[in-house]
């Protein structure tokens, strides 16, 4: 379990930097959010919530050693 959340936990935090990179890219500078640019708020808000907690699965099976 500890292998696949790393994985999940390295897509994610990569797709986490290619919306974050898309959306400033895509935003302009007078600071009015599109369509597009609230679409990409929750891909990033999304990417956030698979981060976190994959992290800490992974985290937990580093450590634990799969004793429980």
């Amino acid at each position: 379990m500890q292998k696949i959340a790393t994985k999940i936990f390295i897509y994610s935090s990569i797709t986490f930097g290619i919306v974050g990179i898309t959306l400033v890219a895509i935003g302009g500078l007078d600071g009015e959010s599109t369509a597009l640019s609230e679409i990409l708020v929750r891909l990033l808000q999304a990417c956030i919530f698979i981060i976190l907690p994959s992290f800490a699965i992974s985290l937990a099976g580093k450590y634990l050693n799969g004793k429980l």
